[in-house]
């Protein structure tokens, strides 16, 4: 028995100990018990299943997407953005083209046909050992033939400005990058260079000392001396034009009071270049939207006559677009400007084109031949990108933590004893003193405690994970804490989303797709456009249509052309026909049923373009045997082998490749293929082998890149050619024999998988 007024307990319950007074009061006491502490070999548990399925999640689907970090310091995630250039070129400085859509833009050194923009990265000035996180900002300087670019690069150790050069010799197309220009102690950007009175001047944007400077150049391009101080103000992009007799500066003043960033304008006046500087009697110009293009986007230029002014739209995120102004009226006393078109369509490729996002400087020169060229930075992400995506990465695994936190501690409370039925809060009914004095109070406690007494019991019911209820329970909050994991991983660790193309000797290009289809297979090709046209280096998509009635190129969702060339006979010859609208050098032969990740083709791309000759494909079959054997891919990796690629899905020289099929030799294996409906892709193989062999180091005519995942769409339809797969392998083999027959064998060596470095072809 307990003290005298004192209720027994059960051994991990509640009890009420009543009959201790003080001051006449009967004291009433509740106990509960202690529970069991948390089980910590629960939550490491969690912890290490988190841990493997966050690193599963890194393994499967974030690396593959991943780009390779360079071997050098440079290109990191940065919260200001990942800023390249590009170039254009037009008969005006109002209807401008990128250098892809350039015919006569070819770099005959390599691979690049046609050359495609960005032409200028942060990995250009890295891998000469001056470490960038992005380049912007660039201003065009003529001189001769030669082309100078100067921009910002944002050095990765000081993480401030510099201002960096490149040059080029053939308008555009190579640029080779010559070192930095001008370093201070402070951030410079927007290098407005100039030439006056045989001087060429630089007047870049220091607005951190507190003034704009000029320097000018005692070694062009690489030497340069601070010649005087222009405004002692701390002007922002600062651009300076001659027009009507005057020399205009236009730049920003954030400075000013209650003057909202990127919203301010203001415009200054002088004889001369070197000053002195008077202000516009209206200044400032702009003051309120920053929407409106208030902040300079480049060089002012003069066209037909009238002086045109580019913009910073900063709406949403900082840089998000150019706007281009008609200047209709500037004097000293008045100013007036109207928006007008920029002339170039944007691309529609969002994250996945290097601006894609934003662009936000824009200078435009006159060539001697007339045309114009013209310079543009560009981003695929908004400004404070990096900065946003730690920050939803750490808040996923927070959440993460404290939902396993939670189902710990759930799990601890459910082990402990539920209060007694009998531990309730009872008095003596001789007891007398302030409770007694308060009958509908001891009642309404009662019933409190006893109301808390039926709720823990549901809720231990409900959540007892032996229990249907509680298992699922448990499930849901384990998948939401999965989930969180994922989410995590991929914020932290999956980079900004975009599928980059992957440069080759510092230089970018473009590839054609093209597929064969027909009627039945229409919405295949919908899902197809809609995603392929997506990848950055895809120029545009050329459909093979074999039979029935064509659609329309409008019936796509596409982001680059898209174009039905109509056949009049159904046959897979059709595949390999010489088109002569095709204007580049690579051809993306891919089925349309075959749907992988756009940087397993940025890949496969990059590997076409390191071997120009060969048939670069994803999928590899070992031929060997006597007689040849027609196997699958699981026969290959056994054998750790392969001597061919299949061309529905493999990069090739549209000249050559196409030709080749077309040719007089290939007549007589056409027409085994148009009679079998198959082979296509093994006559491409043996043309290849058998007429490149004695070119080619090691006989090697294929190369193989393996894709992270890939999915047959046909299988979800019943409109598949080789559904029968044993059939189809029994034909194949059948044309093995007769292509071998005609042509002799494949002279290839086998090639193992994994001798690339990069363990591409894994």
């Amino acid at each position: 028995m307990g003290e005298k007024g004192v209720k027994p307990c059960s051994a991990r319950g509640c009890c009420a100990v009543l009959g201790h007074k003080i001051g006449g009061v009967p004291l009433v006491r509740l106990s509960m018990a202690h529970s069991p502490p948390l089980p910590v070999s629960f939550l490491v548990g969690s912890l290490i299943v988190a841990l493997l399925v966050g690193s599963a999640y890194y393994w499967i689907i974030v690396s593959s997407f991943l780009k390779p970090d360079p071997a050098f310091v440079g290109c990191r995630p940065d919260s200001e953005g990942s800023w390249s250039i590009g170039i254009y070129y037009g008969k005006s400085p109002l209807s401008l083209s990128p250098i892809e859509l350039q015919e006569n833009r070819i770099n005959a050194n390599n691979s690049a046909w046609p050359v495609a923009n960005p032409v200028l990265t942060c990995a250009t000035l890295s891998a000469a050992g001056y470490p960038s996180n992005f380049v912007a900002d660039p201003f065009l300087y003529v001189q001769d033939n030669n082309l100078y670019m100067f921009f910002e690069t944002k050095n990765t150790i000081t993480m401030k400005g510099d201002i960096g050069v490149a040059k080029s010799s053939d308008q555009g197309v190579t640029w080779q990058f010559l070192g930095i220009a001008l370093v201070e102690n402070w951030h410079l950007s927007y290098p407005f260079v100039f030439n006056y009175q045989n001087q060429i001047y630089m007047m870049p944007e220091g607005s951190k000392i507190g003034d704009l400077r000029l320097y000018r150049a005692t070694k062009f391009p690489l030497e340069w001396k601070l010649e005087k101080v222009l405004i002692k103000k701390p002007l922002i992009d600062a651009s300076m034009v001659q027009y009507e007799g005057f020399y205009w500066i236009f730049a920003s003043d954030f400075t000013r009071s209650g003057t909202e960033k990127n919203a301010e304008l203001e415009i200054w006046y002088s004889r001369s270049p070197l000053g002195p500087w008077l202000q516009h009697k209206q200044n400032p110009i702009y003051r309120a939207d920053k929407s409106l293009g208030a902040r300079n986007a480049g060089r002012l230029f003069i066209y037909g006559g009238s002086l045109y002014r580019p913009g910073q739209d900063c709406s949403g995120t900082y840089g998000k677009q150019v706007r281009l102004y008609k200047v209709e009226k500037l004097t000293k006393d008045e100013y007036k400007e109207v928006p007008v078109e920029l002339g170039f369509e944007m691309p529609k490729k969002e994250r996945n084109a290097w601006n894609g996002n934003r662009y936000h400087h824009f200078d435009t020169r006159q060539l001697q031949s007339g045309d114009w060229i013209a310079v543009m930075d560009g981003d695929r992400v908004p400004s404070g990108d990096a900065t946003w995506r730690f920050f939803i990465g750490c808040l996923c695994f927070s959440f993460a933590v404290s939902m396993i936190a939670f189902l710990g501690f759930v799990g601890g409370i459910l082990k402990s004893a539920s209060p007694s039925s009998y531990c309730s809060i009872l008095f003596r009914r001789n007891e007398s003193g302030t409770f007694r004095s308060y009958p509908r109070f001891n009642l309404k406690l009662r019933k409190f405690f006893n109301g808390g007494h039926k709720s823990w019991f549901s809720l231990r019911e409900r959540m007892n994970p032996k229990t249907w209820m509680g298992m699922f329970i448990f499930c849901i909050f384990s998948l939401m804490g999965l989930a969180f994991v994922c989410v995590g991983v991929q914020f932290l660790y999956g980079g900004n989303g975009a599928q980059q193309a992957y440069s080759y000797k510092g230089q970018f290009s473009k590839f054609t797709m093209v597929t064969m289809t027909y009627e039945a297979r229409l919405w295949n090709l919908k899902l197809y456009v809609k995603h392929y046209s997506r990848c950055e280096s895809v120029r545009e998509i050329v459909v093979v249509w074999n039979k029935g009635t064509p659609p329309n190129s409008s019936e796509f969702d596409s982001a680059v052309p898209v174009r039905i060339r109509v056949e009049g006979v159904n046959s897979l010859n059709n595949r390999f026909k010489p088109d002569s609208l095709i204007k580049t050098r690579a051809v993306l032969e891919l089925d349309d049923d075959i749907m992988m990740a756009c940087n397993d083709l940025e890949k496969g791309f990059r590997v076409w373009r390191e071997n120009p000759k060969k048939i670069v494909g994803f999928y590899p079959r070992l031929i060997d045997g006597d007689p040849l054997l027609y196997r699958n891919e699981r026969y290959a990796r056994s054998k750790n082998k392969y001597n061919l690629i299949l061309t529905g899905a493999a990069f090739m020289d549209s000249e050559f490749a196409f030709n080749k099929y077309w040719s007089e030799e290939a007549r007589e294996g056409r027409g085994y293929v148009h009679k079998n409906f198959n082979c296509e892709d093994l006559l491409m193989n043996f043309l290849y082998a058998n007429s490149s062999y004695h070119n080619l180091e090691y006989g090697r005519t294929v190369e193989y890149v393996h894709p992270a995942w890939a999915i047959d769409t046909s299988k979800l339809s019943a409109v598949a050619i080789s559904r029968n797969t044993q059939k189809h392998y029994d034909v194949r083999t059948k044309c093995l024999a007769k292509f071998k027959e005609i042509y002799g064998p494949l002279p290839i060596e086998k090639l193992e998988f994994g001798m690339r470095r990069d363990k591409w072809d894994k």
